[in-house]
């Protein structure tokens, strides 16, 4: 059957910051404090969906949350109208506001874990939303992703969205730790889920904590109705956890019959790769990256891992941030991919907000495999079209900020243009009333 690999990039949201929420996250951590650019941030993003369409990939976007999040905020006890709310969470307890105003879910590769239907027993897209439990600014985006999945996947003959996994030992991050393999996108396929840790122990990180359970894992490829020969669970090495690698998506990258991974990728990288090739009647080419080729910590620098393959006419472009190309090492394992036929060419985007905080093209964008009629299904104004995209730039210079400090989340004006923003986004992307201050005004 044929099929296309569609990519739901998440439009950055007004109040992209630089708050440091993130342990485990170097960059995150790195550049704690500093003063962001939400515009250049959402431009940025906006002009890499617009690079991917002009490859012909089926590419469409996904919207950000609102932010900040005054419900939240009432939740931890914080009283009045909602600007009072914002002002006292600022002068109290700016870490909490800080939470409350996370643009993290422009992560869509966090959104949900997607198999598609030719994978799934009922022969459905099944779709599982991240409770993304190991942080709490990213632990409040499941209902809103959810809507916005039900939205957008709203026909049930086609799709099936699940909600957020219970969080106990459950802890769900999504696609980012997920891999799916398979001849053609329309053929039955290999789905490789990594964990990190597992309720029932094992050794593990010593510094950063491991975010993504065996059991949730296990969970959701039972929610999808996945046969058990076509499933594989892997550790991720506890060594690059440690380094900073805190998904799979920043140590290892898959398209169809292609594996590229670094050699402390997984806690054991042959056997995987021998499960794989075997479940996939050996039709794989894997590539291992070695540490003295690559350390993980050149690794988490350059995102070398986090970026995209996409195939063109051209033949297969492998989508880099920018910063690959300024390292020596990153770039010439780049080449030595090109060299070896494993790739045609690469495309380097300038992505430095996103990079700044932590995410990389593949954290960017959620992929979905789909049939011509399950592509006709999906709600259409979410497609980006170059007329689409259009607006949505003209959009982002209306309502965005050119800079923003962590300091600036206090004030009550930024939730007002935000929500003005979202309105008017949400007309244009006929999402509905997609968000709590749209239903409480209704």
């Amino acid at each position: 059957m044929s099929a296309v690999e569609a990519c739901f990039d998440g439009l950055v949201g007004p109040t992209h910051n630089y708050a440091g929420l993130s342990r485990g996250n170097v960059a995150s951590s790195t550049n704690a404090g500093d003063t962001s650019s939400p515009r250049a941030a959402a431009l940025q993003g906006l002009a890499k969906m617009r690079h991917l369409a002009s490859l012909g990939v089926a590419q469409a976007c996904l919207p950000p949350h609102e932010r900040p999040n005054v419900a939240l905020l009432r939740s931890l006890g914080f009283s009045g109208d909602d600007a009072r709310v914002v002002e006292r969470a600022g002068r109290t307890a700016p870490h909490l506001l800080a939470a409350a105003s996370s643009a993290s879910a422009m992560w869509t590769a966090n959104a949900a874990t997607v198999s598609p239907s030719s994978d799934c027993e009922d022969g459905r897209v099944h779709l599982t939303v991240a409770n993304l439990a190991s942080k709490l600014h990213r632990s409040i985006e499941a209902p809103t992703t959810e809507a916005a999945l039900r939205a957008i996947f709203a026909d049930a003959r086609h799709f099936a969205v699940h909600a957020a996994l219970p969080a106990a030992d459950h802890a769900d991050e999504g696609a980012a730790n997920h891999t799916r393999l398979a001849a053609t996108h329309g053929e039955p396929g290999v789905e490789l889920f990594v964990w990190g840790r597992s309720a029932t122990g094992g050794p593990g990180p010593a510094h950063f904590p491991a975010r993504q359970a065996r059991e949730a894992c296990e969970a959701v490829a039972r929610l999808h109705r996945l046969r058990a020969d076509r499933v594989i669970l892997a550790q991720q090495h506890p060594a690059a956890i440690d380094a900073g690698v805190f998904h799979n998506d920043v140590i290892a990258v898959g398209h169809r019959d292609l594996l590229l991974y670094h050699e402390h990728a997984f806690v054991d990288p042959d056997g995987v790769v021998a499960a794989c090739r075997a479940a996939l009647g050996h039709r794989l080419t894997a590539v291992c990256v070695p540490s003295h080729d690559l350390s993980l910590d050149e690794c988490v620098a350059t995102y070398l891992f986090n970026t995209q393959l996409v195939d063109t006419a051209a033949g297969r472009v492998l989508v880099a941030p920018a910063e690959c190309m300024a390292s020596p090492r990153a770039s010439a394992v780049l080449q030595r991919w090109v060299d070896g036929g494993h790739i045609a060419r690469v495309d380097a985007l300038d992505l430095r907000e996103s990079m700044r905080n932590g995410g990389g093209p593949a954290c960017l964008r959620l992929r979905v495999v789909l049939t011509d009629a399950e592509r006709a299904a999906v709600l259409p104004t979410i497609w980006a079209t170059p007329e689409r995209l259009d607006w949505l730039e003209g959009w982002v210079r209306r309502h965005y900020r050119d800079s923003l400090t962590p300091a600036d989340l206090a004030d009550p004006r930024l939730l007002d243009e935000t929500r003005c923003a979202l309105d008017e986004l949400t007309e244009q992307l006929g999402l509905g009333s997609l968000y709590e201050f749209q239903r409480a005004g209704a």
